[in-house]
């Protein structure tokens, strides 16, 4: 079998790990990959929005299955063109995408479906949302209803910064037209827990739980990041808190979309928030997340393109999903700066020493390689994994695997799974 993934960053590095160990597969693609996926994978330089050429591809090298990674192409309609095209695609179509590609979309399904989530308004104008604000309580979060790589949360903790909040995404376009509509969310307390799931349409199974870490700074200080490391299991993940979720949350998910006509098939990424009146939803992704496929797909025991393929055929209750009784840690290696100003091209040194080491895992996210030598070419760089028999062994094996990896300007966080302690 021939296998094209579609993306470019650690997530797709992590997937690429796990179809490398797919008996069904002979070949992998990626478009456009990085220098980390071209060392066991094809790269091809086509973009991930290329949908013509990505068909094209795919089609005169008879590529048998495509795993979309990323959201943009999803919620651009990937997965409609290349199914017209007759390829079988793992991903959600685009009228199921828009779970992620619009949150304005996810909140008012939720609402209408009676799925646990914090109070909100929708806006598409401005001085309305300003307005609203001068009788809102604080703090409160501004969230882009459209896409901004993960970055399109505001919290505000007073009147003046989220009127300055909603000026920059509605006005100035910070986060340019995914800040066309925005929605002011009640803030929420609690623990943020990570649970990703594979959907057939119908059936819905979810992963090992994970916790991210968002912010650029230790003590969860600075701005919002793509995510800066992460743990799983989460600990604060009790089978109570599984039991709530899969009464009121999973499959009611699943449900929704379907009776709204939006059959959902692939990856459902529930951001959950464990308030002190139980767990809610934070937001949906419609994918892996990323730095969560990171220690969630190293425990996986399954055959991923088994699993895969079983969302598509729609037979997916057939699967026995298993996960190692284990845990994983990763922790982001970034260009210092990220995620607002940094340098690129940095000779990055040390990597050989993951080589033949099953518990360690160095995944590229933003690299490249010439003549023979990798260098950073992004904010994130480098996301290292490790596997432990619990999350304090992990973290441990973690961090002192950050240090056998040398580059200028090379950043991370000391703090990520600091939680765990207090678990």
């Amino acid at each position: 079998m021939k296998v094209l993934i579609v993306g470019s960053g650690g997530r797709e590095h992590a997937i690429a790990m796990s179809v490398k160990k797919s008996s069904q597969v002979e070949k992998i693609y990626c478009a456009p990959g990085n220098a980390g996926i071209g060392e066991i994978a094809t790269c091809v330089p086509i973009g991930a929005m290329e949908f013509e050429k990505i068909r094209d591809f795919a089609k005169e090298e008879g590529i048998d299955f495509v795993i979309v990674g990323m959201d943009d192409p999803l919620v651009g309609g990937l997965v409609d063109v290349l199914e017209a095209a007759g390829i079988k695609t793992f991903g959600p179509r685009k009228n199921a995408a828009i779970l992620e590609g619009s949150k304005a979309f996810s909140k008012d399904l939720m609402k209408k479906y009676g799925i646990p989530t914090a109070a909100y308004e929708n806006f598409d104008d401005a001085k309305k949302a300003a307005a609203y604000l001068e009788t809102a309580k604080y703090p409160i979060v501004l969230k882009a209803d459209g896409l901004a790589l993960g970055k399109g949360v505001l919290i505000c903790n007073t009147k003046e910064e989220a009127l300055e909040g909603v000026k920059s995404i509605m006005e100035d376009k910070k986060f340019g037209s995914a800040g066309n509509n925005m929605v002011i969310e009640e803030f929420m307390t609690g623990r943020e827990v990570s649970v990703l799931s594979y959907c057939d349409g119908k059936t819905i199974k979810t992963m090992t739980s994970a916790q991210d870490h968002k912010r650029a700074k230790d003590g969860d200080q600075g701005l919002n990041t793509g995510g800066m490391g992460t743990f799983s299991p989460s600990p604060f993940y009790t089978e109570e808190v599984d039991a709530f979720c899969k009464a009121n949350i999973y499959q009611k998910t699943v449900d929704a979309m379907a009776a709204e006509g939006r059959t959902f098939k692939g990856i459902i990424f529930f951001g959950l928030m464990l308030t002190p009146d139980g767990p809610k939803v934070l937001e949906y992704n419609a994918r892996f997340g990323d730095p969560e496929a990171q220690v969630v797909l190293p425990r996986m025991k399954n055959d991923i393109i088994e699993v895969m393929q079983a969302c598509v055929d729609g037979t997916l209750d057939q699967v026995d999903l298993q996960f190692e009784d284990n845990a994983a840690v990763c922790v982001i290696l970034a260009s210092d700066g990220y995620p607002e100003h940094y340098e690129k091209g940095k000779a990055i040194s040390g990597l050989e020493a993951f080589d033949d080491k099953d518990d360690y895992f160095c995944f590229h996210a933003g690299t490249k390689k010439e003549d023979g030598i990798f260098y950073t070419n992004g904010g994130r760089v480098l996301g290292v994994t490790a596997k432990g028999a619990d999350l304090k062994e992990a973290r441990k094996k973690a961090y002192e695997a950050t240090e056998w990896i040398s580059f200028e300007n090379k950043y991370k966080r000391n703090d990520i799974g600091k939680a765990i302690d207090e678990a």
